[in-house]
């Protein structure tokens, strides 16, 4: 295996936008980290400017998004900004927040991938502690049949198979070796998905308030209210947001194998290959 340098962003750089969930304005700005600190939230709204980790054992909640906490301090909606790090295979970086969740901005992680190519990438002194998959490491969902996996691979991988029962979507497969050029052009624009039927619900519990036409994919039984960037969209969002949830294990060289999976069944492989490479 070939050492590789840690890795942060060369400079600052600033979004502002609005929560997916919680429709809220908010500001974030990327800055570099020194080594070894790894994908740090600061919530600049709070008093103390309290740092959440970006870890797998700090997730508290996968309702609809990934949340992450840290002394009764969260941050939730994460796996977008997460995949994009892992994308640009980025160790280092403080994330400040000035309210509880990112921006949607377009609702696929496209946005947040240019902007840390804008500001720019730098190698740093250390070595990474990259996770080299050993083993296969497997999470299931008995009474589903959803499962995701991961194996041994010289390099990055996603495979995953989506299962939807409506007749607009039904089964979609992609399978990728992700480095950042394919990431950009065939994941990055990849948009979060919503059934027409269910938006009412969601926000009648405080969920999806900051969605739109302009950030999320919507459906009905006649079809798409919005054009789709890919025909398979849906599965190439899944791909997005598995290797954002599986950031929070750090980054991983690996073959990943899903079906059906989601936030739930992503954060526990994470936390089952973060457990496993503890002492690395």
């Amino acid at each position: 295996m070939i050492l590789q340098k840690q890795r942060t962003l060369k400079t600052e750089v600033s979004y502002t936008g609005i929560g997916l969930h919680s429709g809220r304005e908010v500001h974030a700005t990327l800055k570099p980290a020194p080594e070894d600190t790894g994908i740090v939230f600061v919530r600049k709204d709070l008093s103390g400017e309290p740092q959440i980790h970006a870890k797998a054992q700090n997730v508290t909640s996968t309702l609809r998004a990934t949340t992450v906490e840290e002394n009764g301090n969260k941050v939730f909606t994460i796996e977008h900004l997460m995949s994009a790090f892992h994308a640009h295979r980025i160790d280092n970086a403080y994330v400040e927040l000035d309210s509880e969740e990112p921006p949607v901005a377009d609702g696929a992680s496209l946005v947040f991938f240019e902007l840390m190519a804008k500001a720019g990438i730098v190698e740093q002194a250390k070595d990474r502690k990259e996770i080299v998959i050993d083993k296969v490491y497997r999470i299931d969902d008995e009474k589903t049949g959803r499962f995701v996996m991961v194996l041994p691979y010289d390099g990055f991988r996603v495979s995953f198979t989506s299962l939807n029962p409506h007749k607009l979507i039904g089964v979609q497969y992609e399978d990728f070796h992700v480095d950042e050029a394919v990431y950009h052009k065939e994941i990055a624009p990849a948009r979060t998905i919503a059934y027409e039927e269910e938006i009412q619900a969601l926000r009648e519990i405080g969920l999806g308030l900051g969605g739109s036409l302009e950030n999320v994919i919507v459906y009905n039984d006649e079809g798409w209210l919005n054009p789709l960037h890919f025909e398979d969209e849906l599965v190439r969002h899944k791909i997005l947001d598995v290797i954002g949830d599986l950031r929070l294990a750090g980054i991983i060289r690996g073959h990943v194998i899903a079906v059906a999976s989601g936030h739930a069944l992503n954060t526990q492989l994470a936390k089952q290959i973060a457990a496993a490479f503890v002492h690395q």
